[in-house]
């Protein structure tokens, strides 16, 4: 056929179609087509450079943060304003009304450095107070839920010490999409329609993220100027703009607006601590997370208990297709959650028996617990919200970057702060209103985090940093992407696009991903689980970069659940 004819063909055709406007998200229902080479279920290939990498959740967080190392920044300079920028494009999942913590390799050094940027309860937080205003559990929304932040003195913090740039021009591309704005996605428009009846509730938030009273969603430009001038004052001023500046002031404000406990005297408490990574051993790596009030010793325990209960429980040979993997890793994940539900909370406040909870030996004895013929209930749960930013960044020195902040749930508490355009967390929510508990509020203490950056070392170097988000997701799905790359030869992005689980320990509900459902579902329900097949909604979100040991290129792999994306030079 003429190619003039094929195209008034094609025309003649398409004059057929009902194409009034364009289409809603979700409309198109066509089969997904097949792609060639690689992995059959890998989305994409790995993105691979020699020179520097960042991967996160949305494209353009990405591209600040390559911005940055093109301009001569390093990972760290790299990091700060990748979560600069994440905060302008996904608001509803971190920002600087949160907290970060961060796991990263320094290539001086030769060594890892943890940073503990949590933040704190208000001095208002009276226990008492709040178990007659809420009764046995904290508000998930409102001033009472949200936390003095400690995001913006961990930039500071991290800057100061390893950064090359300084937080003036790393702020700079964050600067720029707040002011230019920028189109919403199918995804992240749905969280923040989702979110809509939480944001209607306060003038400030409803101001600027409903913007005429009209709940933005797919494809609608965002702007937010406001923000954009909170970060020119901590350009100009640094962490004291927020801490001790304009910033401070207008949240006590707010609070005080509300009937909120905060003070500016609290904003003394936050200070930005450097600790000491916790680890474990996994065929011939290290694992390293955060100690607590981290989740990070649920990962390890869990990796634990995978290496040793196969022989323990005379299992045989293991993998990503058979029912006894995915039974035994629940039941760990389980057995795990247990224990951050009985020890975790703030190490200031209570001991907490770190060393031994993450031992080969316990490890052994808590095999003795898992029967491989019968699903385990085992509860209460741990903290689960989720609304979480995770990134990761390499440079061309070796430096390397694992870095997660959040606002805890879906714009975090719902409270705007006036003038700066931006939510405080809801963090607060997962403390404890038992004063038997380890997690129970106090004034200045730290809850229980959710939130953990993931690394992996290899004979003493670096190899492999990651996260998952998505709240009680979180240690349970690192751990699933662990065994993938270490244990089962997937790469790093395979890793993550194999068929995960989530299990709720609340309602003991195993959610599987739809390939796995159909894979074990019905073995792993005869065995007691109240398996669900899930859409994928339930699942986190993953990036991470691998350091090649043999050639040092770097490797990077990006969610598909996610909008995001892995880049390098």
């Amino acid at each position: 056929m003429p190619y003039r004819l094929r195209l008034a063909t094609g025309a003649a055709l398409l004059a057929l179609l009902p194409l009034a406007g364009h289409a809603e998200p979700g409309s198109f229902d066509a089969v997904r087509g097949d792609r060639a080479g690689g992995w059959t279920a890998q989305s994409r290939s790995e993105v691979m450079a020699l020179n520097g990498m960042v991967a996160t959740s949305q494209p353009l967080a990405s591209e600040a943060g390559l911005e940055v190392l093109h301009a001569g920044g390093n990972a760290f300079d790299a990091a700060v304003a990748t979560a600069a920028a994440i905060n302008v494009v996904e608001p509803e999942a971190t920002g600087i009304g949160g907290d970060m913590f961060v796991i990263a390799w320094v290539a001086k050094e030769k060594r890892l450095v943890a940073l503990d940027a949590a933040g704190r309860a208000p001095s208002g937080a009276n226990l008492e107070r709040y178990r007659k205003m809420f009764g046995k559990s904290m508000p998930e929304e409102g001033i009472h839920a949200a936390l003095v932040p400690g995001a913006v003195d961990g930039w500071s913090v991290l800057l100061a010490r390893y950064g090359k740039l300084g937080l003036g021009p790393a702020l700079q591309p964050a600067i720029r999409i707040a002011d230019q704005g920028f189109p919403l996605t199918e995804r992240i428009g749905g969280e923040w329609q989702v979110s809509a009846r939480l944001l209607a509730k306060d003038p400030d938030s409803a101001k600027t993220y409903m913007p005429g009273g009209k709940s933005l969603g797919w494809g609608d430009i965002f702007r937010n100027p406001d923000l954009a001038g909170a970060f020119r004052l901590i350009a100009k001023d640094g962490r004291d703009a927020f801490y001790k500046g304009p910033i401070a002031k207008a949240i006590v404000a707010k609070s005080q607006s509300l009937g909120g406990g905060f003070a500016l005297a609290d904003f003394d408490t936050i200070r930005a601590r450097w600790v000491e990574p916790i680890s474990t051993t996994f065929k011939g790596t290290t694992i390293h997370e955060m100690p607590p009030s981290t989740q990070g010793f649920a990962v390890l325990q869990i990796m634990n208990m995978l290496e040793v209960c196969p022989a323990k429980l005379g299992l045989g040979p293991l993998g990503p297709r058979s029912a006894d993997y995915w039974h035994l890793m629940v039941e760990a994940k389980k057995l795990a959650y247990a224990d951050l539900k009985r020890f975790n909370g703030d190490p200031d406040y209570s001991a907490i028996p770190v060393a031994r909870l993450i031992s080969k030996d316990y490890a052994a004895q808590q095999c003795s617990r898992i029967d491989m013929k019968k699903s385990a209930a085992i509860g209460p749960d741990a903290p689960a919200l989720g609304g979480t930013a995770y990134i990761t960044t390499a440079d061309k020195e070796g430096n390397v970057v694992s870095l997660i902040y959040s606002v805890y749930d879906f714009f975090g508490s719902g409270v705007t702060v006036p003038g700066y355009g931006f939510v405080l967390s809801n963090r607060g929510n997962a403390f404890s209103l038992d004063p038997a508990s380890p997690n129970a509020i106090a004034p200045g203490k730290r809850p229980f985090y959710t939130i953990i950056p993931g690394f992996v070392t290899k004979d003493g170097k670096p190899f492999f940093s990651f996260g998952v988000m998505q709240g009680g997701q979180q240690a349970q799905g690192q751990a699933q992407v662990l065994a993938n790359l270490l244990a089962f030869g997937a790469n790093v992005q395979s890793a993550s696009d194999a068929a995960r689980f989530n299990h709720n320990q609340q309602s003991n509900e195993l959610r599987l991903e739809s390939g796995l459902y159909d894979l074990v579902g019905a073995d792993l329900a005869a065995r007691g689980h109240k398996v669900i097949r899930d859409d994928g909604s339930e699942m986190g979100g993953y990036q991470g970069i691998m350091i090649d040991p043999r050639t040092g290129a770097y490797r990077g792999g990006s969610d598909h659940r996610k909008d995001g994306m892995a880049v390098g030079y």
